[in-house]
């Protein structure tokens, strides 16, 4: 991995394993003394995390599974953001390989209404100020076998037809990362980023469930707004839902 970069900062150093507990955990271990752009990625994860700390399965050389550090001067209301960036470089990466994925707001990548990757972003701070952000995301790739439990809602980018390169995907994806971020962090630029998550999203014009503390209510998504939050309708009434409060399920499926 990380042979033919193009980036600036993003990959320059790579740390890579057979095997991890979580490249999201050894990161951040590490995250105050590496250099922003450090990536650890690993062939396989044994105790892989996803969002409000679902288990993310990361069998060995079926997927990407790897963790980048971010050292923003941002301030820390700023930084959810990233993860919509993160979502919108990797449904750009797919889609100019031909891939047809969507964004699942805010850190799903679906293809077929079903799961492929998974986005988990980790801030450590204190008061206003970032010490550094740990961006973790699972691909799954070529496995073709999911566990009873989650068969209706994950899949793989070979299970749906598709073939790609792990190098070529782990590339374009730190490429079109990088690009985004930094217009995000020096310009506050948002709007290529927003574009391409509401050309590719699964859920604008949809009718979803929205899940807060085990409770969920029916919505009806309007549009994601130019701070990258969630605009549904409900009951007649137009809400803002921050990417950091719920989560979405389709009204019928996954999504």
């Amino acid at each position: 991995m990380g042979k033919n970069l193009k980036t600036k900062f993003i990959g320059k150093k790579i740390i890579e394993f057979k095997t991890i507990n979580s490249t999201n955990t050894y990161l951040k271990e590490i995250g105050n003394i590496e250099n922003e752009g450090t990536v650890v990625i690993s062939e396989e994860q044994t105790g892989g995390r996803g969002r409000l700390g679902r288990r993310w399965v990361s069998s060995h050389g079926d997927g990407i599974y790897m963790s980048m550090l971010l050292k923003p001067k941002i301030k820390v209301e700023k930084s959810p953001f990233i993860t919509i960036i993160a979502g919108a470089s990797i449904v750009k990466a797919l889609n100019d390989f031909g891939i047809n994925a969507m964004i699942k707001w805010p850190n799903d990548i679906v293809i077929n209404g079903k799961k492929i990757c998974g986005i988990l972003t980790e801030l450590n701070s204190h008061m206003e100020k970032i010490n550094y952000i740990v961006l973790g995301i699972g691909i799954n790739i070529k496995k073709l076998d999911f566990e009873e439990d989650i068969k209706n809602m994950a899949t793989s980018i070979y299970k749906e037809g598709y073939e790609i390169s792990r190098k070529d995907l782990f590339n374009s994806i730190l490429y079109e990362f990088e690009n985004l971020y930094l217009d995000y962090i020096k310009y506050d630029e948002k709007n290529e980023v927003l574009n391409i998550c509401r050309k590719y999203s699964a859920i604008i014009n949809k009718k979803v469930y929205i899940v807060n503390n085990n409770k969920k209510e029916l919505a009806f998504c309007i549009d994601i707004n130019d701070n990258g939050n969630l605009l549904v309708k409900v009951n007649d009434n137009i809400i803002e839902i921050s990417s950091t409060e719920v989560s979405i399920r389709g009204e019928d499926c996954y999504i």
